[in-house]
């Protein structure tokens, strides 16, 4: 754990933040600046600051984040009509703190 990092003390339970999911590696919350009607976080509870810190330790990771990335898709109703998820990279692709994360966004032609 990174003792200034945000997503470090969310995922410890360190602030008040509302757990949509968690696992003892990965915890899912909602963006509080939300892109989309569902923009949801995806956040490893391991440290790693940035897709470009990634090693091969931590493929397995990667693929729980898409793997539930997918199972909130279905939780919240838009596995159907569609969402998108994508990592910003570094502060010129976007990422603004400084620990990998999934986003998910979603929800304007919400079906079923």
């Amino acid at each position: 754990m990174q003792s200034d990092c945000l997503f470090c003390k969310i995922s410890q339970g360190q602030t008040d933040t509302e757990m949509l999911y968690e696992n003892d590696t990965l915890v899912v919350f909602r963006d509080i600046h939300p892109a989309a009607p569902i923009h949801l976080l995806i956040v490893p509870k391991k440290h790693i600051r940035s897709v470009n810190d990634l090693t091969d330790a931590d493929q397995p990771i990667l693929s729980e984040m898409i793997m539930v990335a997918k199972e909130m898709a279905v939780a919240q109703g838009v596995e159907k009509s569609g969402y998108r998820i994508f990592i910003n990279v570094e502060r010129g692709g976007g990422q603004v703190i400084f620990h990998l994360h999934l986003h998910l966004i979603a929800g304007w032609h919400k079906t079923g």
